[in-house]
């Protein structure tokens, strides 16, 4: 499995954009620069009131399919 480590910060207003289907991922950038598209519903968690920050931890299998996702600290 492939592991990725990655910060988030999509504020609230910005969500509401994947709530109401005008986006189904999130595009972001991992800590080593490289590029990564998952499932706005795999951040459903991690939401709060403010939107999503923090690091994250995310694990793909050999198909690239997301298997786990984490926060970390």
């Amino acid at each position: 499995m492939r592991r990725y480590e990655l910060d988030l910060h999509i504020p609230a207003e910005e969500l509401l954009r994947y709530y109401r289907g005008a986006a189904s991922a999130v595009a972001a950038v991992d800590r080593q620069g490289r590029s990564i598209r998952l499932p706005a519903s795999a951040l459903r968690p991690f939401v709060t009131s403010s939107g999503i920050h923090g690091r994250f931890s995310l694990q793909v299998d050999g198909a690239n399919r997301l298997r786990r996702i984490v926060r970390l600290g």
